[in-house]
């Protein structure tokens, strides 16, 4: 019996599309690809994510070695908020599924600085009962460390839980430690999919 659900948030709860918000803003295409590349594709963008540079360390690194000059590279994290918005048809579930009784979490990789800055923006986190940031445990999905930190940290079994991931690598993971999963592939509304695994949700829809 599923007790509780975990939620990836990057484009799962949290739209986070760099490549269409650079489009929308009219970036030329060539520019598009370097930034895309050289910043949310780097090595460094990963050791943010992992908490094992701060921002303005992986600011520096990239001014050396990329192709964009510091104050380009620097302002393109300045937007990293401004990128993400909720994606609503997702998180509209989340105060029904409590109101099922499931407990909620997030398991997300995500840079510590900005998830302070959403967690305070976005009203939907209130909703959750817990959740781990890859940043502050030094690990990141799809490495099976940081799912067992979650499970072990709020003592959960992992035959209970039910894992969402935009990622197939990350629930594939999830699936070998003994949890249910739905790939969502990125879909903008799963209410359809969550109703397949939980009918009762059907009924609060």
């Amino acid at each position: 019996m599923i007790k509780n659900i975990i939620f990836d948030l990057g484009n799962v709860l949290i739209s986070f599309r760099p490549a269409e918000y650079l489009e929308k803003n009219n970036y030329p295409p060539n520019i598009r690809e370097v930034i895309l590349n050289e910043i949310f594709r780097s090595r460094e963008w990963s050791m943010l994510d992992n908490g094992n540079i701060t921002t303005a360390e992986a600011i520096d690194l990239l001014s050396v070695k990329s192709s964009l000059k510091r104050p380009q590279i620097a302002d393109m994290f300045d937007l990293r908020t401004d990128i993400m918005f909720p994606l609503e048809n997702n998180t509209r579930l989340l105060p029904l599924l409590k109101l099922l009784n499931f407990k909620l979490y997030y398991l997300s990789n995500f840079p510590m600085d900005i998830f302070d800055e959403i967690r305070n923006r976005f009203t939907f986190f209130k909703y959750f009962d817990g959740g781990i940031i890859s940043a502050e445990v030094n690990f990141s999905k799809p490495d099976p460390n940081i799912y067992r930190i979650l499970l072990k940290k709020y003592r959960l079994n992992a035959s209970e839980s039910f894992f969402v991931d935009d990622y197939e690598g990350n629930t594939k993971v999830a699936e070998t430690l003994g949890m249910k999963v739905l790939f969502t592939a990125g879909s903008t509304d799963i209410s359809d999919d969550l109703k397949t695994f939980f009918p009762a949700l059907a009924r609060e829809i």
